[in-house]
């Protein structure tokens, strides 16, 4: 019954990460948060135990992604690159800072963090998606006629600070890294791909960091290696990686406007959720 509930877990976040860029951790988290808490594991871990399986399976879900993206020549590698060196190290060392917050603390920040970056989203779309979506069609880019992006080591220095972010929430880095690259004037579809190539070194990272602080603690719940399970690494996996491609064929029908608006209504929703259950 567990393996099956983790291979629902891995339908809907493979879809997601295809769609929106997001890794699925924003459906992971939550999702796994509810199951452990139902399989009584002790509370203090539950938390930490969801963040690093989230980061665990981005590993899958960001390759299926990523090359579903980069068919369509969504992927920015010139700007990968420069974000991914930051992206790594910095979420090895968000890994060791989330497991000496608690998990109470932990579910109100990642609450707070989402319905920000949905609000901001929003707000952003509403400026920029007109001008982005007439420059969708430039065929060969690796931007768009308006977009001006940071300098290199600027770049570095907002992959570590994303990569930090995304250990802490265990998402993978899309809720950051796509409205920081669509502040800069790059369209939608090129930055939901750029952020799932962001994914991957985001989620190597992260996970081995979870792993390796956690076997530092004193953690009593079978089939884990520190702050990952691996049952619900394996069944989430499996699923996520044939789901996410459908998700991302799905991200290149709809339009920007579309897409931006159902990605921030999904992190109101989870956002929404974490601050109910932080304060409860």
């Amino acid at each position: 019954m567990e393996l099956i509930i983790f291979l629902i877990i891995g339908a809907l976040a493979g879809f997601a990460a295809g769609l929106f860029g997001v890794g699925g951790g924003t459906i992971i988290v939550p999702l796994l948060f509810i199951v452990f808490t139902q399989m009584d594991y002790p509370a203090d871990v539950i938390m930490h135990l969801a963040l690093g399986t989230s980061l665990a399976t981005i590993i899958v879900t960001s390759i299926s992604s990523l090359m579903a993206h980069n068919k369509k020549g969504a992927v920015m590698w010139p700007v990968f690159k420069n974000l991914a060196p930051g992206l790594a190290i910095g979420c090895f060392l968000g890994a060791g800072i989330a497991g000496q917050i608690s998990g109470l603390y932990l579910q109100l920040i990642v609450g707070v963090f989402l319905l920000w970056v949905a609000y901001k989203m929003l707000m952003d779309g509403k400026k920029r998606v007109d001008s982005n979506a007439t420059n969708a069609t430039n065929a060969g880019d690796t931007s768009n006629a308006n977009t001006v992006l940071p300098s290199k080591p600027k770049q570095l220095a907002a992959g570590g600070i994303i990569g930090i972010a995304s250990a802490i929430f265990g998402i993978g880095g899309g809720s950051l890294t796509v409205p920081y690259l669509t502040r800069y004037g790059v369209v939608m579809q090129k930055a939901v791909g750029t952020s799932a190539a962001c994914g991957l070194p985001i989620a190597i990272a992260g996970a081995l960091g979870f792993m390796i602080f956690g076997m530092q603690e004193d953690i009593n719940v079978p089939n884990t290696i520190g702050f990952v399970h691996i049952y619900a690494f394996l069944g989430i996996s499996i699923m996520s990686f044939f789901t996410a491609k459908l998700g991302a064929k799905v991200a290149h029908i709809l339009s920007p406007e579309l897409l931006k608006k159902c990605f921030a209504i999904l992190l109101t929703v989870v956002g929404c959720y974490f601050l109910y259950k932080g304060l409860l």
